[in-house]
C-alpha cells in the first residue's frame, strides 16, 4: 500500500520555535514530527510513501533521502502552492495502484489504516475519511455523520461539547477527481464538502490519541506525549 504525506506547510504559526524549516520537520524530543508518521506507517504496514513537499523541500530530502527502514521515500514538489487538493491530484499522476492513503504531515492519528482499508473494501465509496471524537472543542469544525457511518455534513468552527471532527487520515480511489473540472490548486476538504452529495464519503470513527501541532500549545504538548506513546 501507498500514502501520500502532505507536507508542503509553511509553519506560519510555529515559526518562532522552528524557524526556517517546514513544518513536519518541527523536531519532537530530537526527532521531526515527520519520522514519528514514518513509524506509524510501516507499523501499519505501508510499503511505499509520497510525500507532498513545497517550502524548503531540500531539508526534508535532505535528511531522509530515498528509503526509511526498507519502505521507499519519493517527493513531488509544488513549484507554487497547490493548495491540499492540488497536492493530492499532483500525486496520483505518479501512482499506479487503485487506492491510496492522505495523511496530513502536520497531525497523527492513531487509528488502524487496515480498519480503513476493510471499510473501504466493503463501501462503495471513493472516499474514507477519518473522524476523531473530541470534547468541548472549538479550534476545529466538525463533521456529521448518520448511523450508517455516511457523513452527511460538515459544521464551522464553534464550540462544541461533543463531535467528530477530521482526523487527517483518508484513503481515497486514485481516480477520485476524474469526474471533476478543477483547478490547479484546490483544497481537498472543501473539495469533499462541495461534493460530498456525490462523492457519498464514508467515516470511520476513532477514539485514537490524536494531535495537531499546527500551534505552539500543542507543539509544546506534543513534546511530553510522544515520550509514552511512539
Amino acid at each position: 500500500m501507498v500514502a501520500i504525506i502532505l507536507a508542503g506547510g509553511f509553519g506560519t504559526r510555529l515559526q518562532s520555535i522552528i524557524k526556517d524549516k517546514p513544518k513536519p520537520m518541527a523536531e519532537i524530543n530530537g526527532k521531526p514530527f515527520l519520522e514519528y508518521l514514518f513509524q506509524y506507517l510501516i507499523i501499519n504496514k505501508i510499503t511505499r510513501i509520497i510525500l507532498s513537499v513545497g517550502y524548503k523541500h531540500e531539508v526534508i530530502s535532505d535528511y531522509f533521502g530515498s528509503n526509511y527502514k526498507g519502505v521507499g521515500i519519493s517527493y513531488i514538489v509544488e513549484s507554487s502552492p497547490l493548495g491540499t487538493g492540488g497536492a493530492i491530484k499532483k500525486c496520483l499522476l505518479n501512482i499506479n495502484e487503485k487506492k491510496a492513503f492522505i495523511l496530513n504531515g502536520d497531525s497523527f492519528l492513531n487509528i488502524s489504516l487496515s480498519l480503513l482499508n476493510y471499510k473501504y473494501k466493503n463501501s462503495n465509496s471513493p472516499l474514507l475519511l477519518s473522524l476523531k471524537n473530541m470534547k468541548k472543542f472549538d479550534r476545529y469544525g466538525s463533521v456529521e455523520i448518520d448511523n450508517f457511518d455516511n457523513i452527511v455534513g460538515f459544521k464551522e468552527k464553534a464550540y462544541r461539547e461533543d463531535g467528530y471532527i477530521n482526523g487527517g487520515i483518508y484513503l481515497i480511489s486514485t481516480s477520485i477527481f476524474i469526474n471533476y473540472n478543477l483547478p490547479e490548486a484546490f483544497s481537498f476538504e472543501k473539495f469533499i464538502q462541495n461534493n460530498f452529495a456525490s462523492l457519498h464519503p464514508i467515516g470511520v470513527r476513532s477514539n485514537g490519541y490524536f494531535i495537531d501541532i499546527g500551534i505552539p500549545s500543542d507543539y509544546q504538548r506534543a513534546q511530553i506525549e510522544f515520550q509514552n506513546f511512539l
